[in-house]
């Protein structure tokens, strides 16, 4: 099976997983009135509405570049993870304010046992769905089926939160009837909502910053640059690497200064062979690489890239002066 269509079987099973969670958290939670079930049906309402989004993006984004978007798709996987973060926002709020409003008259719940049992289960299944998104996530480099696995992961902690809560309110029932736990149903609530919104902010960090053109990681360009200069032997330095990232795709681009007699020919294999390397560690890079002639004058671009020796540069500065230029010709 190629990566489009794990991507997307992966995404349809968070559709499917989320919307039978919302589904059994919304009848438990109104069935024994727990605010904090309630909240973490919101949550997975939430969830469910980011993976049919982020089915969505894995579905577009890798239609190929077009007429109209001759860079491709990629960033709408940005996009929807961006979009996701500010639903988590406005859930997280909606679930902070509804647990205040309950932790001021906390109310007796009965049939804590359903409240447990259906915890336990969004537990286990977001645990098994979450890891399925992050494994195919990483290995196509999807930042929308990462975002959902990042939703679904922080739903396990929540819903074990919330889990041991009730756990805790059915053991007053049993071992103190006469002493109210009921308050920390809101309790877990306001926490559930809190992870949430650290959740929603690191998500906002890594889409946005792909929205905004930010460099790729520095260990990946610490890796690019450590490939340009294996062909060090063959050509003078590079300056003005530039990098970038939109979905699962790469962009990177710099200059390249060669020996001014070199020809045409040997300048394009060297650009090739840097392209290829850097292609078969990240697949989906576009690699543009402007060749220059290396005239021995190093300005502040070029210097921190520069591989000459004092000696040569010089040497290559009086065949400069001695070869006619293209004008003289």
């Amino acid at each position: 099976m190629n990566f489009q269509k794990q991507k997307e079987r992966v995404a349809l099973l968070s559709v499917i997983s989320n919307s039978a969670l919302v589904s059994m958290k919304l009848v438990v939670g109104l069935m024994i009135g727990s605010v904090s079930i309630i909240s973490e049906a919101v949550h997975s309402g939430v969830d469910l509405l980011a993976s049919i989004i982020a089915l969505f993006s894995v579905k577009t984004s890798s239609k190929p570049a077009d007429k109209d978007h001759s860079f491709g798709h990629g960033k709408i996987e940005n996009i929807s993870g961006t979009v996701e973060a500010l639903l988590i926002f406005v859930a997280a709020g909606w679930i902070i304010y509804e647990a205040i409003q309950k932790l001021s008259n906390p109310e007796p719940l009965d049939n804590l046992g359903w409240g447990i049992g259906i915890m336990l289960i969004s537990t286990i299944a977001n645990i098994f769905v979450s890891q399925r998104l992050f494994k195919i996530g990483r290995e196509t480099d999807s930042i929308a089926l990462q975002a959902d696995a990042w939703h679904l992961r922080t739903d396990v902690y929540t819903s074990a939160g919330v889990m041991v809560g009730l756990a805790m309110m059915l053991c007053g029932q049993w071992f103190f009837p006469h002493i109210n736990f009921y308050w920390l149903d809101s309790v877990a609530a306001i926490a559930v909502a809190l992870l949430i919104i650290k959740a929603a902010y690191d998500l906002t960090v890594q889409s946005a910053g792909d929205l905004l053109d930010a460099n790729l990681p520095s260990e990946e360009e610490e890796w690019i640059r450590g490939e340009i200069l294996k062909y060090g032997k063959i050509f003078h330095g590079y300056h003005r690497l530039r990098t970038r990232k939109a979905g699962h795709f790469r962009f990177v681009e710099f200059h390249l200064k060669v020996e001014p007699q070199m020809t045409v020919a040997d300048s394009h294999a060297i650009t090739e062979a840097i392209s290829q390397h850097i292609e078969s560690r990240y697949p989906q890079t576009s690699v543009t690489i402007h060749v220059e002639p290396c005239d021995g004058n190093c300005d502040d671009n070029c210097r921190e890239g520069c591989l000459l020796s004092e000696e040569k540069r010089r040497e290559i500065q009086k065949q400069i002066n001695v070869t006619p230029s293209v004008g003289e010709v």
